[in-house]
């Protein structure tokens, strides 16, 4: 399963968001891959390999697993919210 997502974070990639993003990808009940379109994945819950993607607002990065099942969407869910976030260090406003 794959899923092409637009970097909506402020900063990017970098610094505290790119340990936020890999903590929440870390979370996940499966194994997330991201990388930029036409380059390497890396493992999503790497703050290392998330930093080396150099990916900031505005880009697109693709999110992808090995599965296609209920976990797998749940996860790329979270992880597009995540990046959908100008600013991720501020908590989600809760559902209405």
């Amino acid at each position: 399963m794959e899923r092409t997502v637009v970097v909506a974070v402020r900063e990017g990639l970098h610094a505290r968001p790119a340990a936020l993003f890999a903590r929440s990808a870390a979370g996940q009940p499966v194994r997330v891959r991201i990388r930029k379109p036409g380059g390497e994945p890396v493992d999503a819950a790497s703050v290392l390999g998330v930093l080396t993607l150099g990916a900031d607002a505005g880009d697109q990065v693709v999110l992808s697993t090995d599965s296609d099942d209920a976990d797998a969407a749940g996860a790329l869910d979270a992880l597009e919210r995540f990046l959908g976030r100008d600013d991720p260090t501020r908590p989600e406003a809760p559902a209405a």
